[in-house]
């Protein structure tokens, strides 16, 4: 009884609440209102005859716009899957005489078939069930069935959903396929400190059961959680409250051996690089003098720094500094320098205030320090 009782509680048939806005409900909406229609109209203008649209890009339109992130969206998912299910339900169609036996061949059939070809895709299963029991018009068609109206449906369907959802609701679709797992080097470890890409792998096989997400997704998911851990055990503090204030910099014009000379009074390891209204376009460390004059020990590197200047006519940081900035707000949460400061061999990232300019510099020891007090005040 208790099972029957467990089996039945309402909590486990009360859905969930979808992770989208209202305004990302009614965009949905919109997009599959277009891709419908637009799908139709040229179907129409290009065959001339029905059907126009078979019933399975509805459910399409589902995936397509409201889930494009999910494997079973991709377009070799979303037009593979169509193509396979249809063949295989007009050829048990035209194969099979009763009806009911060649419905279930054709749905079973193309579940196998879809998912030995990577092409899973639900819609797929109505398709097959629509050549089998479309009735006689569906019937007389035979092979050209797939060909159109299903190819030239999910063709006009897929184009749509590029154009609506890269320009209009913003999610990048197709998504490329995860790239190999590379060992990743000692000093530039993930935000999270524990689990790692293999343990999610591992998960996902122990479940045994298909998720509609991408391995990317769910790892950029367990980051997000373990951010927010880590913001909840810290408590509210923000990068304003950990970053250096008084710092030195330079412009883009600024010759280099000044620039060289600054790093060595002020005892700084870094330069932010700002333009004439004070917004960082550009960072210059030591390690860019060390590194890209191949000096390695300060005497050679004052020899070739002079060489250079004397060859280059004076040359201005422009020439030297990184232009690649990955800038953080200052009211931001200090977790947020995490991922930034433990990726790509940064030591140090500009803090900026609301109109872009340059409010403090934080690095990786002031990181560090501000864990180690939030960990203590726990």
């Amino acid at each position: 009884m208790q099972a029957v009782a467990r089996l039945f509680a309402w909590r486990r048939w009360w859905p969930e609440p979808l992770a989208l806005s209202p305004a990302q409900k009614f965009k949905a909406g919109v997009a599959a209102l277009l891709a419908i229609l637009l799908t139709g109209a040229v179907t129409q203008l290009s065959v001339g005859h029905a059907p126009l649209l078979v019933a399975s890009m509805g459910a399409a339109s589902v995936i397509l716009f409201v889930l494009p992130a999910s494997p079973l969206a991709q377009p070799w998912s979303f037009v593979g899957g169509h193509l396979v299910s249809a063949a295989i339900g007009v050829a048990c169609a035209r194969l099979v005489p009763d009806v009911t036996l060649a419905a279930a061949l054709a749905v079973g059939l193309s579940i196998v078939a879809m998912a030995t070809l990577r092409c899973l895709h639900p819609p797929g299963g109505a398709i097959a069930l629509n050549a089998v029991i479309g009735g006689p018009a569906i019937k007389a068609m035979g092979f050209s069935f797939v060909l159109a109206p299903v190819l030239l449906n999910a063709l006009l369907m897929l184009l749509v959903a590029l154009i609506l959802n890269n320009f209009w609701l913003r999610h990048p679709y197709p998504r490329p396929l995860p790239t190999p797992a590379k060992p990743r080097d000692a000093a530039a470890p993930r935000a999270r400190s524990m689990v790692t890409e293999a343990d999610i792998a591992a998960a996902l096989r122990d479940h045994r059961e298909l998720l509609d997400v991408t391995m990317d997704d769910l790892e950029h998911v367990v980051n997000l959680a373990e951010l927010n851990a880590h913001r909840r055990r810290l408590g509210d503090i923000r990068c304003a409250d950990v970053m250096a204030r008084d710092v030195r910099w330079v412009t883009p014009d600024t010759l280099l051996a000044d620039a060289w000379k600054l790093l060595k009074t002020t005892g700084q390891r870094v330069l932010p690089v700002l333009d004439a209204d004070r917004r960082v376009v550009g960072m210059l460390a030591l390690s860019d003098f060390i590194q890209r004059l191949d000096a390695r020990d300060p005497a050679s590197l004052r020899t070739r720094l002079a060489r250079r200047l004397k060859r280059g006519g004076g040359q201005t940081v422009a020439s030297l500094m990184a232009s690649t900035v990955d800038a953080v707000r200052d009211i931001a949460h200090v977790t947020e320098l995490i991922p930034v400061l433990t990726g790509a061999g940064r030591h140090h990232v500009p803090v900026v205030d609301a109109a872009g300019r340059l409010a403090g510099i934080v690095s990786q020891s002031e990181l560090i320090g501000a864990l180690y007090e939030g960990a203590l005040a726990v």
